[in-house]
Parts: structure tokens; sequence; C-alpha cells
């Protein structure tokens, strides 16, 4: 009979209810954080009420959590112990959810796992407990009983993996040791779950649908032995008929005993390294509702999330194993979990939308605003990085570009590079970190005078910012772009001369990163060319520390100034070409013009001299690739000229074969797939 009596004779007193809903480790007497609220003080206890003969819990931070176990799985469903009717459900749902077996039905099969203790003493320590013996007849599956499985699309295969057989006969005892049989007919088959040291007995069209046998232990979970070491999504449903129809089209699943039954955390954080996302797939219907709701509140610092199936929630329409008896296939399913994906990541893919490439509506193409020789060296949203050593002309260079953008004459000395005239008078500025304002004053002279141009035009703004912390300098140059972008219709160039002096160690991997990306962000926002002034002494191709890697990384070129054999003259050497080979572009050299008393360009170096300035630069190379290695196959030697040079690998293997024909590197003759050094 149900009763609250009955109920705490076989739950050793309310203790083995607490025990079931409350999932934390917790001991009667001591204090302990209340896992059903966001708990911050141990103040809650569980104690063993002489007066009333049943265990109660009091909470000292909430006291609306004190109470008798009815009272907490009041708490817990939302029902009110007072109410006669919310009474009932309270006592069926702890029926339910221990197994207990209380109804009208005597010959209802006992869980050995629940021996009831007197009702009148405290918690004992546990005695060895015996397992009831059971008998089952096993038989092949009957036309009718294959066609059941069928409709959910669970097949013979999938039976046998999750050792499920028909039964012909069940035996077991009653709760109160008579011996009961269940026969297998047409109308009423007999199904068995298979398991180590016990047995569960579905009966889809009886009264009694469970029965179990053997010992059932604490943590029954389903499927568990037979999931991958990895996987994608793993399904946690409600019965084990659903984690086989999920099994028969494709998908990993797992159950506990039952929707409503504690979920051990454990189980599920172990879990979650194997599987990317674990998803609560529970039946549709009121009590499940609540249960996914329930276990995802609790599992949600594991990432457990719930999926809601589109079905009525009807008796014949509920769960997954309907869904697909309905006749949904895999491909439908896969949908919905993408639909529920979108859902998930609906605030991710609404900002990534604009980032994605329409390939039928191509982007507007970017101006390039600065070449040699038709090679671009800096177009509208990239970097462009300037270094050098000490005194090599790396202002006077970017000055001279400056002078191109704001010539209306078209007749500026650029140093021989072509610069796209600033037609609708965007904004150009220049922002100098290092030099004096003096010294600032007299470069300005000397750019005005270079693009002929008599007066400073009022969207050239040029700025000394010595006087400034670095990290003002920085929130200035931000800020100002932003105001002058939309005060002069865009901005066609910013110059940076010093970026070093942005940050406080060039060294520093993650200050460097991020001053670069923020000026790359930049770059893109105003649809412009910023120019990075680096003053750091190059070191053969690659340029010194955190900062010059990540510069010589973002930027679409670098442009290395150096002097020449004759001190007088400096070389424009370029370093990185994103698009072409740095070692194609032409040799500038520009020299100080004592009538004119600037810099002015004097052309470009033979074509031998460019070629031995790439012979030099590839013997660097290979020398530092095989100081570390004797032998190299084409492939990683091909791999390592990419990474050292930052090139694309068509044009690292055409940089193999120079090598080869410059006899820097030789093939070896004993194994043709390895090079080796022969110059050094």
């Amino acid at each position: 009979m149900l009763s609250k009596d009955e109920i705490l004779k076989r739950t050793s007193n309310g203790l083995d209810v607490f025990k079931h809903y409350i999932s934390c480790e917790w001991r009667v007497g001591r204090n302990f954080l209340n896992p059903l609220y966001d708990d911050k003080k141990a103040s809650c206890n569980i104690y063993f009420d002489r007066r009333s003969g049943s265990y109660r819990l009091k909470d000292f931070g909430n006291d609306s959590f004190s109470g008798d176990c009815f009272d907490i799985v009041g708490k817990l469903k939302n029902l009110n112990c007072s109410n006669s009717k919310d009474f009932i459900e309270i006592l069926n749902i702890i029926n339910r959810d221990l197994s207990l077996g209380l109804t009208e039905n005597e010959d209802f099969v006992l869980p050995v796992s629940r021996i009831a203790k007197p009702a009148n003493k405290p918690e004992l320590p546990a005695e060895p407990q015996k397992i009831k013996p059971y008998y089952a007849v096993q038989q092949s599956f009957s036309a009718k009983e294959t066609a059941f499985w069928q409709q959910y699309g669970i097949t013979h295969e999938i039976l046998k993996i999750h050792k499920v057989f028909s039964l012909k006969e069940f035996r077991c005892e009653n709760k109160d040791g008579k011996n009961i049989c269940f026969s297998s007919s047409d109308n009423e088959p007999i199904f068995c779950y298979s398991g180590k040291r016990y047995v569960k007995i579905y009966r889809p069209f009886s009264e009694i649908r469970f029965l179990y046998g053997g010992n059932f232990g604490e943590n029954y979970c389903f499927g568990l032995e037979r999931l991958p070491a990895k996987g994608d999504i793993l399904f946690i449903t409600g019965g084990e008929k659903d984690v086989m129809s999920l099994s028969a089209h494709g998908f990993h699943a797992i159950c506990f005993n039952s929707e409503t039954c504690n979920i051990p955390q454990n189980i599920i954080r172990k879990l979650t390294y194997r599987f990317k996302h674990i998803i609560l797939l529970y039946d549709v219907d009121k009590t499940g509702l609540e249960s996914s709701l329930k276990h995802e509140r609790q599992l949600s610092n594991l990432g457990v999330k719930r999926l809601i199936l589109p079905l009525s929630g009807t008796k014949q329409e509920k769960d997954i194993s309907d869904y697909f008896k309905l006749g949904n296939t895999r491909e439908n399913f896969i949908q919905l979990f993408i639909e529920f994906l979108d859902a998930l990541y609906s605030e991710t893919m609404a900002i990534l939308k604009p980032c994605e490439i329409d390939f039928s509506n191509p982007p507007i193409k970017s101006e390039m605003l600065i070449s040699i020789n038709d090679v671009p060296l800096g177009a509208q949203g990239n970097l462009l990085g300037i270094t050098g050593g000490e005194g090599t002309g790396k202002s006077n260079y970017a000055g001279s570009l400056i002078a191109g953008t704001i010539s209306k004459s078209n007749q500026a000395d650029t140093l021989g590079a072509t610069i796209l005239p600033n037609k609708d008078n965007k904004a150009v500025l220049l922002y100098d970190t290092e030099q004096s304002e003096t010294q600032l004053y007299k470069n300005i002279y000397s750019i005005l005078k270079r693009g002929k141009t008599d007066n400073m035009p009022l969207y050239f703004k040029a700025y000394c910012l010595t006087s400034m912390s670095r990290k003002e300098r920085m929130q200035s140059i931000v800020q100002s772009m932003d105001k002058f972008y939309y005060q002069y219709g865009g901005i066609q160039m910013a110059v940076i001369d010093g970026i070093a002096d942005l940050v406080r160690c060039a060294n520093d991997e993650a200050e460097s990163i991020a001053i670069i990306d923020e000026l790359y962000r930049l770059a893109g926002i105003y649809k412009t060319c910023i120019i990075c002034v680096l003053h750091f002494i190059p070191n053969g191709m690659k340029l010194r520390g955190h900062l010059g890697s990540e510069l010589q990384r973002k930027a679409a070129a670098i442009l290395s100034i150096e002097k020449d054999e004759n001190p007088q003259i400096s070389v424009v050497k370029a370093l990185k070409v994103r698009d072409g080979s740095p070692l194609d572009v032409p040799l500038v050299q520009f020299a100080w013009n004592k009538e004119l008393s600037m810099h002015t360009y004097i052309g470009e170096k033979p074509k031998e001299e460019k070629e031995k300035r790439k012979e030099t630069e590839l013997a660097s190379v290979a020398r530092t690739i095989f100081d570390k290695q004797k032998h190299c196959t084409y492939v990683d030697l091909c791999e390592q000229i990419q990474s050292v040079l930052d090139v694309k690998e068509r044009t690292a293997k055409n940089y193999i074969k120079f090598m080869r024909d410059r006899e820097i590197i030789r093939k070896d003759p004993s194994n043709l797939s390895y090079f080796i050094i022969v110059h050094t």
C-alpha cells in the first residue's frame, strides 16, 4: 500500500530518499553545502529526529529547504505537502524514483538494493544483503517481437550488441519472499536487458513494465560500456529503447535507470573529455521536460545541454524512439541538431555572418597605395613595415611616402616608390614617438618641399608623442584616427614612426601581439594603409624581437633601409612581399643631395647586384637550415624555407632551384631525396 509510513519503512526512515535526491557527499550529523541552490556556507545538516522517528534536513542558510524527505521532494517538484493531492503525487514520485514497488499488485519484484530497515531505529551500518535469486528462460525473437523493435529502427544486430534478449519465462521472488512467474505471450512479450550481475526486465504492454533481478548496483548506466573512446555527440536519454534507437541510426547514447533519478556527476565529468557535446534527450511529457530542465541546471558546470524533440508529448509521441517511428530519418535528426546549434551559437553566428566570404559577391578590391615597379607593398586595410639600423634614413623614406600622398603635382620625389594621389583630400596622419618637436618640424618641412607643396594641407596632421606615456600614445592614435576618419571622409595613409615606443618591451610576446592586432584592425576598419617604422637592426631576412616577428607576420610588406658599401648611399631592400618574392623586388637607392638639402632617388642597383643579393641571402638561409642537420628532404627543405623567409610554397621551390643552379646546395647522389650544403 502506498503511504507515508510504508515509504519511511522502506527507505530507512527517509534516509534513502535524502541519499537519492541530494547528490553531493554528506554524512548524517555533519554540516555541508546544500547542492539544491547556490549555497555559500556549509550550514545544512541531515539528522535523525527521535520524536517523529524519521530523518530531517535543517538548512540554517535557507530555511525553505528544511523539513523531512517529503518536504524536500515537494520542494524539488514544486509540490505542496499540505495539499493532499500534491502529497499523493510526492509519494508516487518517491515510489517510482526509488523503485520501492508500493502498488496494489503484490506480484511486483522488489529491487535488491531496497531492503527496508526498522522505522523506529536510527541508521545502522549496512549489512551484507542477500541477493534474491531470479530465473530466466531465453528464447528466439518471434516475428511480432522483431517487428516491435524494427518500428524504432532497432535490428537484431543492435539487440545483440546491447545484450537484449527475448524471454519465454521469468521467475523471481516478491517482497514477501514468494516465488512468482511471468510468462511471455504475443500480447505481453518479455525482454531482458542483461548486465554482469543483474537483469532488467522490460514488458512494454504489461501493467508492470519493469522488474529487476540480481545486484542492480547504485549507478546503473545502460550503453556506457559500448561508447567509443572519442566521439562528437553523446545523448542522455530516458530509457534503454531510446539508446538502441539512436544507436541504430548512428548516434552514441546512454541512459540511467529513469529520467528522474540522480545523474552521477563523476560519470559525466569523465565523458566530457571524450565527447564534444553531451545532450539531454528526454521525453517531452511533463515528467521528461521537468527532469531534463533539472538535470541541465545541475550539470551546467559540465556544459550539458538539453534538446527538446518536436513531438506532441502524448503517450504515442514523446521520445526519440517515437520520433524515428513516425518516419523521421537520421538526416532529419541531424538537421534538428543543427537548428539546436544555431540557437546555441546564435550570437556568435550573427557576429560571424558579415565575415563570411560570398563568392558570388566579391569584395571591393583594395586600392594599391604604395608600390615599386608595380609590386604592391601597401594597400588599403594593410600594414607596411619599414625597418633598419640607426641613421639609415627610415624616417626620410617614410616622409617621402607622405610627400607622394599629399602632392598635387605628381612631381614629388618618392625615392623610387609609386604613390596613389590623395584626390579626395582624405586625412594623412603622422605620429612620431622618438624625435623631438624641433626635429619633427624639420622633417615636415622636408616633406612639404619634397611634395612641391607650399602650405601644409589641412588634412595632413603630424604629432610629436614623445612627452606622452606609452599607454597614452596608443590611446591618442586610436581616438584621433577615429575622429579624422569622419572629419575628412576617410584616412589615406597613417605613419607611426617608432611603434616600439608604443609597448613597454618589444620582446613581450603578449603585448606585441596585442599592439599589432590593434593596428591591423584599425587599418581594416578605416580602409587605409598604416606604415609602421620599426627602429630595429634587421637580422638577415627576419626582424628581431616578438614585435618584429608579429609585424612581419601581419604586414603586407616589409622594407629594410640599409647602408650600401658606400655609406653615403642607402638601399631599400624588400624583406617580405605578400604578393610575390621579396628577392625579385629591385634594390632601390637614394642618397643625400646637398643642393636640394634632402635625400633624392638615384636609381636601382644593377641586375647583377640583385642576383648577388639573392645568392647571398639564400646562402645565409641554407647555412641556417643545415647548421641543425646534415641532410634534408626536398619537402622538409621547402617547408623550412617557407618558414624562414615567410614565402609561399611556389616561391620556396623556385629558391631551391636557384640554390641548386648556384651550387649553394647539392643533391646527394647516394640518396636522391636529400640535399647537402657544399658552399659555406
